[in-house]
C-alpha cells in the first residue's frame, strides 16, 4: 500500500514568476510517471515482498521484530540525513541529477535483494530504502518545475492518482512471478522502477536554481539550525504545536499498520489452513482491496472535508481507525477467519485516504500563510520520526508477547509459529490503538480556525 504522501522539504530555490511560462508536456508526463515508478518500490518492496522475505528467512515468530528493527534503522538514518537533504534541495544548481543518482542507486540495490544471506539482504534493503526516501524528497521539490501557481494542486493530484497505478503494477508483478524466487520478483520491481522513471530523468526540463549556494558541512549545520528555529517558533502557535504532537502519535500507528499488514495477513492465512504460497496470494488480493478502497476513500473523505472542515473530518477518521484497530486485534487474538481480513483491509484502505485528505488541510489552517513552506518542513519531519518509533514499538511488543506464549520453548512447526505470531500481532495492536487515542485526545483542544497572516 502507498505510504504517507510527502511534502516538499526545504524552501526550494527562488524562481522567476511562472504564471505564463510554457511547460513542456514531456516534463509533466515524466514527473507524473515517476510517482507511479516509486510507488512500485514502496508497495512491492516495502509493503509486500520484503516483509514476507524476512518471514521466510527468520520464521513467523521473529519476523515482526526483525522487520521492525530493519525498517527503523533505515528511517532513522533518513531522519538524520534530513538536514543534508534539505540543504541539497535548497542550494544545488539543479535537483534532477540528485533524483537520477538516488533512483539508480535504489534500483541497483533492489535488484540485489534476496541474493545473499539475511544480513546481506537486510543491508541492501536499508540502503535501498534510504535512496528511495532521498529520491522522494528530490522528486517532490521538482513540482514547481512542471506546474504553475494556478495548476500546481491539479498536477500534484494527478501525480498521486497515477501513483496508485504503481501499486497495481506491483501486485500484478507479484502474481505473475509467484512461482519464482523472491529475488526474481525484487529484480522485476527494480526493472519496473527504472523503466517508469526514465521519462522523468530524460525528459524533465529543469530551469535550475538562479541563486545556487555551496554544498558543504556548514550548509547542513545551517539547515539543522534553521530547523531548530522553526521548532521554537512553532511555539508561537499553540494550536499548530499541539497538532504536530498529535499527528506524531496517529501517524505512528497508521504507518505501522501499512508496514506490517502483509505479515499479519500471512499469519491469519496460514492459521486458517492455507499453505505458504496460498497465503502469499491472499496478501496480494487483500492489498488490492485496500488500495482500491483507499482511492475511493480519498474522494469521499475529501468531499466530507469540504463540508465539515478538517477537524471534524479528521476526528471521524481517527475514531474509525480506533474501531479498525479493535477489529484487527480481535482477528489476531481470537483467530477469526480469513474473510475478516478482507473486511479489515478494505476499511483500513478507505480510512487511510481520509487521514491524508484531512490532516494536510488541517495543517494549512493552523499555519500562517506566509510561513507554509517553513512549517511543512516540521510536518514532514513528524512523519519521518513516526516511521522510526512505530516499527520499534511494534517489533518490541510482538517479541515479548511471543516470548510469553512460548515460555522460552521453540515452536514445533510452521503452523505454531504462525499462531504465536498472529496472537502477538493482535496484542501489539493495543499499542497502536493507544497511540491513535492519544493523538485524538490531543487534537480535541485544537481549533481549525484559519491563522491570519503575520503583520
Amino acid at each position: 500500500m502507498r505510504h504517507e504522501p510527502q511534502e516538499p522539504q526545504g524552501k526550494g530555490p527562488s524562481l522567476p514568476a511562472a504564471g505564463t511560462r510554457r511547460i513542456p508536456k514531456s516534463s509533466v508526463v515524466g514527473w507524473v510517471l515517476y510517482d507511479l515508478a516509486n510507488t512500485i518500490f514502496s508497495m512491492g518492496v516495502i509493503s509486500m515482498t520484503f516483509p514476507l522475505w524476512v518471514r521466510d528467512a527468520v520464521g513467523a515468530e521473529n519476523a515482526d521484530k526483525k522487520y521492525g528493527f530493519i525498517s527503523a534503522i533505515s528511517m532513522g538514518i533518513v531522519f538524520l540525513m534530513s538536514p543534508l537533504l534539505g540543504a541539497m534541495t535548497d542550494r544545488a544548481p539543479r535537483r534532477l541529477p540528485f533524483l537520477t543518482v538516488s533512483t539508480l542507486i535504489c534500483v541497483g540495490l533492489t535488484a540485489m535483494l534476496g541474493r545473499g544471506g539475511f544480513g546481506w539482504t537486510a543491508l541492501m534493503f536499508i540502503l535501498a530504502n534510504i535512496a528511495y526516501q532521498a529520491g522522494t524528497q528530490f522528486y517532490d521539490s521538482l513540482l514547481p518545475e512542471v506546474s504553475t501557481e494556478s495548476n500546481r494542486g491539479r498536477i500534484g493530484g494527478i501525480g498521486v492518482g497515477i501513483g496508485y497505478l504503481g501499486s497495481f503494477v506491483a501486485v500484478a508483478l507479484s502474481q505473475m512471478l509467484d512461482e519464482r524466487p523472491k529475488s526474481t520478483l525484487f529484480l522485476a520491481y527494480g526493472a519496473s522502477f527504472l523503466a517508469f522513471s526514465l521519462p522523468c530523468m530524460l525528459c524533465l526540463r529543469e530551469r535550475g536554481n538562479p541563486n545556487p549556494k555551496p554544498l558543504n558541512l556548514q550548509a547542513a549545520i545551517a539547515s539543522v539550525a534553521e530547523t531548530v528555529r522553526t521548532i521554537r517558533s512553532s511555539q508561537e502557535y499553540p494550536g499548530l504545536l499541539r497538532f504536530l504532537i498529535g499527528r506524531m502519535f496517529y501517524t505512528d500507528a497508521i504507518n505501522t499498520v501499512i508496514s506490517v499488514m502483509a505479515l499479519f495477513v500471512m499469519n491469519v492465512a496460514m492459521t486458517s489452513g492455507l499453505e505458504r504460497k496460498e497465503g502469499e496470494g491472499q496478501v496480494t488480493r487483500i492489498m488490492v482491496c485496500a488500495i482500491t478502497f483507499a482511492v475511493v476513500g480519498g474522494f469521499v473523505w475529501g468531499a466530507l472535508n469540504d463540508r465539515l472542515g478538517p477537524k471534524k473530518t479528521l476526528s471521524i477518521v481517527l475514531i474509525s481507525w480506533m474501531g479498525i484497530l479493535i477489529f484487527a486485534g480481535l482477528i489476531g487474538v481470537m483467530g477469526w477467519p480469513l474473510w475478516t481480513m478482507y473486511v479489515m483491509g478494505s476499511l483500513a484502505g478507505f480510512c487511510l485516504g481520509g487521514v491524508w485528505s484531512a490532516d494536510r488541510p488541517f495543517m494549512l489552517r493552523l499555519t500562517p500563510p506566509d510561513r507554509v513552506g517553513e512549517f511543512y518542513g516540521l510536518y514532514g519531519m513528524v512523519g519521518r520520526f513516526s516511521a522510526i518509533t512505530g516499527p520499534l514499538i511494534w517489533g518490541t511488543a510482538t517479541h515479548f508477547i511471543v516470548q510469553w506464549q512460548s515460555g522460552g520453548k521453540a515452536a514445533t512447526g510452521e503452523l505454531q509459529q504462525a499462531q504465536w505470531a498472529r496472537v502477538a500481532q493482535g496484542g501489539a495492536v493495543v499499542a497502536l490503538l493507544g497511540m491513535v487515542l492519544v493523538g485524538f485526545l490531543i487534537l480535541r483542544a485544537v481549533s481549525d480556525q484559519p491563522v491570519k497572516r503575520e503583520a
